[in-house]
């Protein structure tokens, strides 16, 4: 058991060879090994880790921080202070109930301590449709319906046990209706509407602070055929802001996907607008990059930990997770859309027309 922040970590390590399955084709035998090895070590290095964060500090800023963030949230769309929650733990990753709930805020039972199964995501597939040159900003929502979802993403360096500051996370997902901006292509919505190429909804950039952690404004995801509903994370090194507020960087690129409860997701697709989407619903257990990282007894849970706002989903949520990378590797990632001050380009050699992943 891993204390980092009331969720398990996650370990995002991105690869050339990721990047070459964007349909989440199984990876080759040698890759399949080296990922292994690597969420092994990884798993050994955060699990180090959970006595150091104790003794720094850091675990209980954590908690602290996310306990008053909701009280914030709650505070602001009018709904109590306090509410009572349920606490499940079960063994493994698909079955987990990832709702911290607790009836009080206390040493015992506080729904924000940290406790939860270690998460590791490591060459996950990027995903075709990440678009580069987005702006940085916390509310990435544009008008775009669906159930309010605030998220907080902490970085950890698992090599060093410290949080990783100054380095700017791109965040991005399709809508309610399982559609992406940014991006033109089959399978992402109406493919003849041109103007989609310029739009930025749902995608966002937030550099970490000196306690590893950006914060997201945003709706919950919706889905789309053969993938379960997720959120695309990169975490870069380094870049330039410009004066438009657009983000832009060559530098080292971390890569992964986060998930939610199917129990949750059950419940928030029974609402409108994403009880419109006619898109086959995918489960957890039966997506493709879901089920390759928790597969076996590695340790791995990319679920994301959260609570619900108010007394139910319409209320809106407060979602977070601890992940863990790795700042000394270099990989290349390949966007399919450029965002520039004349709107969107599409990169011709991305394979951005492929179904998203």
């Amino acid at each position: 058991m891993v204390n980092f922040s009331a969720l398990a970590s996650a370990v995002l390590l991105a690869v050339t060879a990721a990047a070459a399955h964007p349909t989440g084709a199984p990876l080759s035998q040698g890759e399949l090994m080296r990922r292994a090895d690597f969420q092994n070590f990884a798993r050994r290095s955060l699990n180090a880790c959970q006595d150091v964060l104790k003794r720094r500090g850091h675990t209980e800023r954590s908690a602290a921080r996310r306990r008053a963030l909701a009280d914030d949230l709650r505070r602001k769309r009018g709904l109590p202070t306090s509410s009572i929650y349920k606490r499940l733990n079960l063994d493994d990753v698909l079955n987990t109930d990832h709702q911290s709930n607790a009836t009080g805020l206390t040493s015992d039972s506080d729904p924000f301590d940290g406790t939860g199964s270690c998460t590791l995501v490591s060459e996950t597939t990027q995903g075709p449709y990440y678009v580069d040159g987005e702006y940085v900003r916390s509310d990435i929502t544009e008008g775009q319906e669906g159930v309010y979802t605030y998220v907080d993403v902490e970085l950890i360096d698992y090599s060093t046990c410290e949080p990783v500051a100054d380095v700017y996370i791109d965040f991005w997902h399709c809508n309610a209706t399982g559609v992406y901006s940014g991006v033109v292509a089959g399978g992402n919505g109406d493919q003849t509407d041109e103007t989609n190429l310029d739009k930025t909804f749902l995608r966002g950039i937030q550099a970490t602070n000196s306690d590893g952690y950006a914060q997201f404004e945003t709706v919950f995801p919706g889905h789309y055929t053969s993938r379960a509903n997720h959120i695309h994370i990169i975490a870069h090194n380094d870049g330039t802001v410009f004066d438009n507020g657009t983000f832009k960087t060559d530098s080292d690129h971390h890569v992964g996907q986060l998930f939610f409860d199917q129990s949750l997701i059950s419940i928030v697709e029974e609402t409108s607008p994403y009880s419109t989407n006619a898109q086959e619903l995918t489960l957890n257990e039966n997506d493709s990059i879901l089920s390759g990282e928790v597969e076996g007894t590695n340790g791995v849970d990319p679920v994301l930990e959260y609570v619900y706002l108010g007394d139910d989903v319409s209320d809106g949520l407060l979602a977070w997770g601890s992940v863990g990378i790795d700042i000394s590797a270099s990989y290349s990632v390949s966007s399919a859309a450029t965002l520039t001050e004349d709107g969107g380009v599409e990169n011709s050699s991305s394979g951005g027309g492929a179904p998203p992943s």
